[in-house]
């Protein structure tokens, strides 16, 4: 995805030439709004008290607000200034200021702005990462690149230039380059979700992954048919089993750089769902219900996006990518409610609702993850189930997890990127509703248990029983995974939600050797 030019400037004045707009910051005060740093300046040199002016316009400085103050002077240094409110001053708030200012500037050529002058680092990452998440735009329309051979509209103010307190210099051209990789990589991981699912089969998805990780520096394995059949890898096949474009599982692996030769580094798994298209198979979908389905592989998306920025953040543990292709399609060979499936490791799982097929392919890696890769923890993100969305809204997704420990972590990357995320309970008084009369496990409840409800409960309490006794966290992200309109930094479709709150969790994850 093209994006603005960010560049970090020292030591000139805000109004000193070559930007179409300038972008001021005022603050929340007891009594309206407070000046930001480079207000005063730049109103000076304008000839405008622009306090002033946000009170007449009854601004606040509330989070995400702006004011716009033309400049009529043909011989001012700009056309217009925007006042910038930025709240409390929180990560979070400078986040959505910039964000807001972003879709603000899309039609201009440069923006100046003092807004994070007075911020520290984590404040400069985040309205970095604001900045280019709310300049975000996918289309397929004519006027996009290759069309005609024209060239394709700029949907994104060209170039930004932050002005930054010669104090907090030489933290901000850091914090800026953290911020670019990072919304980079969430906008890797929206355009895999908002690709529509025609060209985007389980093949497809693997080629992407190739091809990001042939950039970032990456190993990377395909499994195609044959290989997960003599793997036995029985829910990905039954799933993708409907569909004539075959499933795939996914490999990505990372080292760091940096890592001693033979050291025992932390091993951290992701799993991502990556159904390109979800009809629902044989239990079929209302149409209305389809219409989002081409974004029910985010969570894929998410362990994509996030595996590209790692070695660019310098994460220093070793991290696994595991990303569970499949399209499920009503056919004469797809799979049918009753059938009974056997999952990698020999688990069998007798099927009845083959609408509820993202936890039957998680089941697999996380199967293979625990068999094979001794990871010391196993994070999976999944667009799993409507009842987390019912208990959650779209605005956050639902955390699950035994280890009070690693779900404190996650927690707290979610604070600092933005990803919004909420703790649930495991209730194992829920789990004999999974009890199946032919097989080890029902993949959802049989009739009889209906009542317990619960549904991002059961589906959790079901991938449970895959990670063996390894520290493990779920995370249903069927609410904020994708959205029907621009909210804050978030855009109508495919989010990226996830990719923040993994690099934020994986640069805070303690690179100690492991003990075991």
């Amino acid at each position: 995805m093209a994006r603005p030019a960010v560049h970090v400037v020292v030591g000139k004045p805000l109004v000193s030439g070559g930007a179409d707009v300038l972008a001021v910051p005022i603050s929340q005060g007891p009594d309206g709004p407070v000046a930001g740093p480079g207000l005063a300046a730049a109103g000076s040199a304008l000839g405008l008290d622009l306090l002033a002016l946000a009170r007449r316009e009854k601004a606040r400085g509330d989070a995400a607000e702006i004011v716009a103050i033309p400049l009529t002077d043909p011989a001012a240094p700009a056309e217009q200034v925007l006042l910038v409110g930025t709240g409390d001053g929180s990560p979070t708030a400078l986040r959505r200021a910039g964000a807001a200012l972003a879709r603000r500037v899309r039609s201009r050529e440069r923006l100046a702005t003092s807004v994070v002058a007075g911020a520290g680092p984590d404040g400069v990452r985040a309205f970095t990462e604001g900045l280019v998440l709310g300049s975000y735009a996918f289309s397929l329309r004519g006027d996009t690149p290759n069309a005609n051979g024209a060239a394709p509209k700029r949907d994104h103010v060209g170039a930004v230039d932050l002005h930054v307190d010669g104090r907090r210099a030489g933290a901000a051209g850091p914090a800026v380059e953290r911020g670019l990789r990072t919304a980079d990589a969430v906008c890797l991981a929206r355009d895999l979700a908002n690709t529509p699912s025609a060209e985007k089969t389980p093949a497809w998805l693997a080629a992407q992954a190739k091809k990001m990780a042939g950039r970032a520096g990456l190993d990377v394995e395909i499994w195609e048919p044959a290989d997960l059949e003599a793997g036995g890898f029985g829910g990905i096949l039954a799933v993708g089993a409907g569909s004539s474009r075959g499933p795939r599982l996914i490999r990505l692996e990372y080292t760091p750089a940096d890592a001693p030769a033979g050291a025992a580094l932390p091993h951290v798994v992701l799993v991502g769902k990556g159904i390109t298209f979800d009809s629902g198979g044989l239990s079929l979908k209302p149409s209305d219900g389809m219409v989002a389905m081409k974004a029910d592989m985010a969570g894929g998306a998410a362990v994509i996006g996030a595996m590209s920025a790692l070695r660019a953040l310098g994460v220093g543990v070793r991290v696994t990518g595991l990303v569970a292709a499949a399209e499920n399609l009503p056919s004469g060979s797809a799979f049918r409610p009753g059938d009974v499936i056997t999952h990698y490791g020999g688990t069998t799982v007798e099927v009845l609702n083959t609408d509820a097929e993202g936890r039957l392919v998680l089941a697999d890696a996380l199967a293979y993850a625990d068999a094979n890769l001794d990871p010391d923890v196993i994070v999976d993100l999944a667009t799993l189930t409507g009842a987390a969305t019912l208990a959650l809204s779209r605005r956050m997704a639902a955390l699950f997890t035994p280890d009070d420990r690693l779900a404190k972590a996650l927690l707290a990357a979610s604070d600092a990127g933005g990803d919004r995320l909420w703790r649930m309970p495991l209730v194992d008084e829920y789990l004999p509703a999974l009890d199946s009369p032919v097989a080890d496990l029902a993949h959802v409840p049989h009739q009889q248990h209906r009542k317990v409800q619960g549904g991002a409960i059961t589906a959790a309490l079901f991938l449970r029983e895959f990670v063996g006794r390894r520290p493990w966290a779920h995370i249903d992200m069927a609410g904020p995974g994708k959205i029907d309109g621009d909210e804050h930094e978030n855009t109508k479709g495919g989010t990226g939600y996830g990719v923040r709150l993994l690099l934020r969790w994986l640069e805070a994850y303690p690179a100690k050797a492991r003990t075991r």
